[in-house]
């Protein structure tokens, strides 16, 4: 028989505090309900929190409560008032945190899914639409507001990723370069501005793409950045030398990833090159948040083999593999009839 494990108070303790949904919902609610910033200052009492967010001020008092015990508020004579540290959950902070706290942005939103999270390990497929009534794609497409949001978590997502991305590969070996779902183009601007005579071409949907055209004026890039508003899933533009997907096959399950290496495969020249970067499995992934690709998307963050046998069904040969940042690899893939 196996030794007994005796599991002390602590270790029961610690347990119940993972597993809690108290702290990461009031954390929620908070920033959905723009706390951290009308609590600013000098303090304000709940009563008048309460009644300009047409609130219940006893609930509201037992959120603040906890939001004091964790350090986000404190209380002043005044009522109460955000903390140094709770600023940092307000919508100036520019960090990620109000993206992905706020019920009702897109990362928010989504981490939602999580709560469904038996039917993503039962099926295998997202909770998402069970949760929220359909896909996350479609909700994009439904609600401008939440594709507004998506887009700009993307971006800062990127903003201190793209340097290292940067460095770590020989991007200048090729002429042209397709960026495939690029979003507002911050990965491609920086690829453009740091090789002048390269040309690029990115491609995602309405209205992300009049994003990516924003950036790429805003850089002084538009006269080498093309755009052209459309879905992966349709036809490529043809004959570049590099078709780059970012942080793409990961949010799609094989069939979809499949779909999507096969535009690439149409539009690349046999010279040409498939560039993929995303977390890898077991090299560069978070085991939680592959997790939430699998409970939002049905995707999840792939193994090197796993990647390597979807774009082999495409006649792709995995040539190699870099560690770009320390959070993502790129794995460079030439046709198979190609040296």
């Amino acid at each position: 028989m196996p030794a007994l494990t005796f599991v002390t108070a602590h270790d029961i303790a610690s347990i119940r505090t993972m597993a809690g949904l108290a702290t990461p919902m009031a954390l929620r609610v908070a920033v959905t309900l723009g706390l951290p910033d009308r609590l600013r200052g000098d303090g304000v009492s709940t009563e008048q929190v309460a009644t300009e967010l047409n609130v219940s001020p006893v609930a509201l008092e037992l959120l603040l409560g906890h939001l004091a015990t964790l350090g986000i508020v404190e209380r002043a004579s005044t009522g109460h008032r955000t903390t140094d540290y709770g600023a940092s959950l307000c919508a100036d902070a520019d960090n990620g945190l109000v993206n992905f706290l706020h019920l009702d942005m897109a990362g928010g939103r989504a981490e939602m899914a999580l709560v469904e999270l038996l039917h993503s390990i039962t099926t295998g497929g997202a909770a998402y639409p069970r949760r929220h009534g359909q896909d996350f794609w479609a909700d994009l497409a439904r609600f401008p507001h939440l594709r507004e949001s998506f887009d700009q978590q993307m971006t800062h997502r990127f903003r201190d990723q793209v340097p290292q991305i940067l460095a770590g590969y020989d991007w200048g070996r090729f002429p042209t370069v397709v960026d495939v779902g690029g979003g507002h183009g911050t990965l491609l601007a920086a690829i453009l501005a740091a090789h002048p005579r390269m040309r690029g071409h990115l491609v995602d949907l309405e209205p992300t793409a009049d994003g990516a055209r924003g950036t790429f004026a805003a850089q002084r890039l538009a006269d080498r950045a093309q755009v052209t508003a459309g879905s992966f899933f349709d036809p490529l533009p043809r004959g570049a030398d590099a078709y780059l997907l970012c942080d793409i096959l990961h949010d799609w399950d094989d069939d979809g990833a499949h779909r999507i290496l096969g535009r690439c495969v149409e539009a690349v020249p046999p010279t040409g090159r498939v560039l993929v970067i995303e977390p890898v499995g077991g090299r560069r992934d978070s085991t939680g948040f592959d997790l939430a690709m699998l409970a939002i998307f049905g995707g999840r963050e792939r193994r090197i083999d796993e990647l390597d046998a979807l774009a082999a069904a495409h006649g792709l040969t995995l040539d190699a593999v870099t560690d770009v940042s320390d959070q993502r690899c790129l794995l460079e893939f030439r046709l198979a009839a190609t040296g």
